[in-house]
């Protein structure tokens, strides 16, 4: 007695929506490439038309042979009765149908969908091919060849879910496009440029977005934060300088998380005066604030600190990480920390950071002035030339504070509760209050901003934090070339010189070229103004600088010439670093050859990193050399795109290498593991290749 058993139920995902619909089947990788090119061979071969009396050695040879039929004629198909011996149990019928065979339950229309109900697919199809196991050989036993429904061209079957998959080799490429932050979209892009169009690839977008789902599925549940730690753990043994520091909870979950590399820590103690961040960018998958800590460095380049994970935005957080932060940083509290406007941020700072300039990114106060005083924009408007003129224009706390108030009276805003607090921290955003806080030109956050725009190449919001590792370290690569392709520009050229002045010759030959042509610029532009002795005060004379044919604005530089000290009331030295425009005209005409020593600050120079720092080991860290097994795949992917070049050209010379192919894999399947060299022959064979 046979007994039936119907697995249709088992089968309910062929028609759920498309977003869950991709389930990768589990085989044998090889299993499964052998199963895809046995589909290409009777392809090629011109698929055999099924037929009652056919005979199969295994039933995936049938599946195999009823598959490209229904791929040629324009439908696809599905297991759906199977039938086992009541003797053994084992397998000896199992009918293959077309996919829109039967009709959905009464059941299945009534259940609750999240999403909206998934358009019907079943039409009550009886296309089917029957099999049946005679003796050991699988024999067509039914053969329906109608069907209820159109079929398609067999350019548009292969968008069908069942004749579409990931093949081995776009799930390779899928992966390493994937780990450089490459997002589904453009994969595809690169998917259908590798097979010759779209309509090569053999899967569509939301095939490649659930492959890498069901990939982060998996790695979910081996650990999440276990790998991250690993990869800390890992980090740390190469080079003991690697920082990092992991809050646990009291049922084991991971909290705040905060990590610096060396070459972060190193960088700091040249470069740590001025730090800017903030946690507006949310990057991972468990929606973890991601807060960078960034500067700038001597090619006023976007340099990093350290970064961190944190579980909330608390100033209870903020705390654990600056503390942590000062303890990989040595220590040492920068001169100016610059944030966003957050009151738990600015809670912690006052705590950790006391001695540390605190101050508020301009950008983002600015933003909220017409959100806040939208009446008065609508109102008059000349309200919003005159409170940027109030804002950037005046140079001296005095200067502001008078015009503040005839702005306030002028627009009658005496009484705005939210200017009012606004004015109560100006001290913290106003620029007059804070030009003699070196700031390193920076007035905003926007250096954190911009490393969160240059992190979107690397991760996106579905970025588990044990990847997001990964990719914040290929981030600081790319970073670390940047800067080596500045310093290497800097010391193998000569900029071009625009004046005939000594001190231009001066700082052409120690700064890098950014901060050489910063201070070439304020050169070049102090010949267009004028500076007359104004008053003596002691050994000070007090001159006063302006445009050419102008008397407004002017500038009051003081000059101390024994002690060769120098200042002007725009700050432009404190704020920036690089002397303005309106002392470099007073020093031309004294008859100052050179630029006093301590005003061609080191931070600025080529060898702003010269100094070396005792407690981080290697401070420098030449970008890995990948491993061998990678550089003999590229290798080996040259020399296989050099004869897919030459295959294209005849039928003839297809064929050959299309077999001799198949020859070559066949044979590499059957090789014994255990002939493979060890991973030292191999880092060998990979340094002596003239390819790698």
């Amino acid at each position: 007695m046979i007994e039936d058993i119907d697995v249709d139920d088992s089968l309910v995902i062929e028609d759920l929506d498309v977003d869950d619909s991709l389930v990768i089947e589990d085989v044998d990788v090889d299993d499964e490439m052998i199963e895809d090119q046995n589909d290409r061979n009777l392809l090629r071969n011109g698929p055999l038309e099924p037929c009652i009396g056919l005979e199969f050695d295994e039933v995936e040879d049938a599946r195999t042979c009823y598959n490209a039929y229904a791929r040629k004629k324009g439908f696809s198909i599905r297991k759906n009765h199977t039938r086992l011996s009541k003797e053994d149990k084992s397998l000896i019928a199992v009918d293959f149908v077309c996919s829109r065979q039967g009709f959905r339950s009464k059941i299945y229309h009534k259940k609750t969908h999240i999403k909206s109900k998934p358009a019907k697919t079943r039409v009550g199809c009886k296309a089917l091919m029957g099999l049946k196991k005679v003796g050991l050989r699988w024999t067509i036993s039914k053969f329906v060849v109608q069907h209820n429904h159109e079929l398609l061209s067999p350019k548009s079957t292969r968008f069908l879910r069942g004749h579409r998959e990931v093949t081995s080799a776009q799930r390779s490429l899928i992966d390493t496009l994937n780990d450089s932050g490459v997002p589904p979209r453009k994969i595809m892009s690169v998917l259908s440029k590798e097979c010759g169009g779209d309509y090569n690839i053999g899967c569509i977008g939301k095939d490649v977005e659930n492959y890498l789902g069901n990939k982060r599925r998996v790695l979910i549940g081996k650990g999440d934060a276990q790998r991250m730690y690993n990869y800390f753990m890992e980090s740390q043994c190469k080079n003991p300088s690697f920082f990092f520091s992991i809050e646990v909870d009291e049922n084991g979950c991971m909290g705040n998380c905060f990590w610096a590399d060396a070459r972060s820590r190193a960088a700091y103690q040249y470069f740590g005066d001025v730090v800017t961040f903030d946690a507006t960018y949310l990057t991972n998958r468990y929606r973890m604030p991601f807060v960078p800590f960034t500067g700038v460095n001597h090619h006023h380049q976007s340099v990093m600190f350290g970064c961190a994970l944190l579980v909330n935005e608390t100033a209870e957080s903020y705390t654990w990480l600056l503390k942590t932060w000062l303890k990989a940083m040595l220590g040492r509290a920068p001169f100016t920390i610059i944030t966003d406007d957050d009151k738990a941020m600015g809670k912690a700072i006052a705590k950790v950071l006391p001695n540390t300039t605190h101050r508020l990114c301009l950008w983002h106060i600015l933003q909220k002035v017409p959100e806040y005083l939208a009446h008065i924009y609508n109102k008059y408007s000349s309200f919003q030339l005159d409170f940027n003129h109030c804002i950037h224009s005046t140079l001296t706390i005095e200067e502001f504070e008078t015009e503040w108030g005839e702005l306030v009276g002028k627009y009658e805003l005496g009484e705005n509760d939210w200017l009012k607090k606004l004015y109560m921290r100006r001290a913290k955003w106003v620029p007059a209050y804070l030009r003699n806080s070196f700031c390193a030109g920076m007035s905003t956050t926007q250096r954190s901003e911009s490393i969160n725009k240059f992190f979107k190449d690397y991760v996106r919001s579905s970025t588990m934090v044990s990847d997001f590792v990964h990719q914040y370290e290929k981030a600081l690569d790319a970073r670390y070339i940047k800067e080596k392709e500045k310093d290497v520009r800097t010391k193998t050229s000569r900029p071009i010189l625009k004046t005939c002045y000594k001190m231009e010759v001066q700082v052409a030959s120690v700064y890098t070229r950014k901060s050489f042509l910063m201070f070439q610029e304020e050169l070049f532009n102090s010949q267009k103004y004028t500076s007359s002795k104004h008053r003596e005060e002691g050994g000070t004379k007090i001159y006063m600088v302006a445009h050419h044919g102008r008397e407004n604005p002017f500038y009051e530089v003081k000059l101390e010439i024994i002690e060769k000290k120098v200042t002007c009331t725009c700050r432009m030295f404190e704020f920036v670093g690089i002397l303005c425009r309106h002392i470099l005209q007073v020093l031309l005409k004294k008859s100052f050859e050179d630029i006093p020593q301590q005003y061609v600050l080191e931070r600025w120079t080529i060898n702003a990193k010269s100094r070396i720092i005792h407690d981080i080991s290697s401070d420098e860290i030449e970008v890995g050399r990948q491993n061998s097994s990678i550089l003999l795949k590229n290798s080996l992917k040259l020399e296989f795109d050099n004869v897919v070049e030459l295959g294209p050209h005849s039928k003839k010379k297809y064929e050959h290498i299309s077999i001799a192919l198949q020859k070559l894999r066949n044979e590499l399947m059957t090789m014994d593991d255990d002939c493979e060299k060890d991973i030292e022959e191999v880092d060998d064979v990979g340094k002596d290749d003239p390819n790698l």
